[in-house]
């Protein structure tokens, strides 16, 4: 199946949209929700008109323009021949914040059958690793592909407990929160790697 090019043109769905309009908040909207992170008066942004082309993404013209490419895989927390899971930052506000990714250059579209065939039991060993971690509850996989050409996957850890912080807006509550202590980061970070390579692969040396 042949996976078609970015529209050049606005779609029908974009063209019922005004652009500059300011939308209501709906009574019943995310606001409302328990885990929603803020409080107070709310206003939603105006929609801005659509940029067509789409501007290219990080890695776009190839893997010799592509951070992860070019960034050596010793430097990831744990690396097989095909896989690597790196950390994300320097700094994280949840027990573990890490992205699992192709060493290949690819998104998912075009991703390899072999490694798309791979990719459902590298989420789990990766989902469990995280679990290892003391006091995660759960782990949220995310992805979503616009920053990014080169396929990415998150797995945020959500603290047993902290059951605000559950669903949609972990994300959000993880740029809110107090950043974990160094020497904390990186024991988790060790013992994510150890996990991992125990089921096969490399875990490296973090610094």
């Amino acid at each position: 199946m042949t996976v078609p090019s970015t529209p050049q043109e606005p779609s029908a769905f974009v063209r019922r949209l005004r652009a500059g309009e300011q939308l209501p908040l709906p009574a019943d909207s995310v606001t409302a929700w328990e885990t929603f992170p803020f409080e107070g008066d709310l206003r939603v942004k105006p929609l801005q008109p659509p940029v067509l082309p789409e501007p290219a993404r990080s890695g776009e013209d190839g893997p010799e323009e592509c951070p992860t490419c070019r960034k050596p895989v010793t430097e990831a927390l744990w690396s097989d021949d095909h896989w690597r899971l790196d950390a994300v930052g320097t700094e994280s506000r949840l027990p573990a914040v890490v992205m699992l990714q192709p060493r290949g250059h690819y998104d998912l579209t075009d991703l390899p059958a072999e490694r798309a065939a791979e990719l459902g039991l590298l989420l789990q060993r990766a989902e469990r690793a995280v679990r290892s971690l003391d006091g995660v509850a759960r782990v949220h996989v995310n992805r979503w592909g616009d920053g990014a050409a080169h396929l990415h996957f998150w797995l945020l850890a959500r603290p047993a407990g902290l059951t605000q912080l559950r669903g949609t807006f972990l994300p959000v509550w993880e740029e809110l929160l107090p950043p974990l202590p160094d020497e904390e980061r990186r024991e988790a970070h060790q013992r994510i790697a150890a996990a991992l390579a125990a089921e096969g692969g490399t875990a490296h040396t973090i610094p």
